[in-house]
């Protein structure tokens, strides 16, 4: 089924977000968010004509963790624009959010990203990362608990419930 260009685009801003949370980098991210778009408009006759969104972030989670396995880096996060909080939110406290998310394993901070900042259920979530709901929940939770750690306590981005 042909994939609807303007949906697409509409994910653009999504899958920037998503793809700098995980590598802190924002040409690598880029480079990754267009590896994605290429992928999936050469494969769109694989597309199934259900949730777009979906299947497009399953797609650049295959591409960040192939390029990720290919750096064997821990990433940096020298940015403070476009990730975890909204852009109202003070720089003391995005640095917090970014210093606390830098700090997060990428099996942690994959569905916590996933979830958290791009609205994902756990049940979307964990068809995109090709785990377990329940592995999913863990690792939430675990990010969670890290989180609240590094941030002193300070209130964690609320998660959606399972859909």
């Amino acid at each position: 089924m042909p994939i609807d260009r303007r949906e697409l685009e509409r994910l653009i801003p999504a899958l920037r977000r998503y793809a700098r949370g995980m590598t802190g980098d924002r040409s690598s991210a880029d480079d990754m968010v267009q590896d994605c778009l290429v992928r999936a408009l050469d494969n769109e006759r694989q597309f199934r004509g259900e949730n777009l969104p979906g299947w497009v972030f399953t797609i650049l989670t295959n591409v960040v963790r192939s390029k990720m396995r290919s750096v064997r880096r821990q990433p940096q996060f020298s940015e403070v624009t476009d990730i975890a909080v909204g852009g109202d939110a003070d720089p003391a406290t995005r640095i917090a959010i970014l210093a606390a998310l830098s700090g997060l394993s990428e099996e942690q901070r994959q569905p916590f990203l996933l979830t958290a900042v791009e609205g994902f259920s756990y049940r979307e979530t964990a068809d995109m990362l090709d785990v377990p709901i329940g592995t999913v929940m863990s690792r939430i939770a675990r990010a969670r608990v890290a989180l609240s750690e590094r941030l002193d306590g300070a209130p964690v981005v609320p998660l959606r419930r399972i859909k």
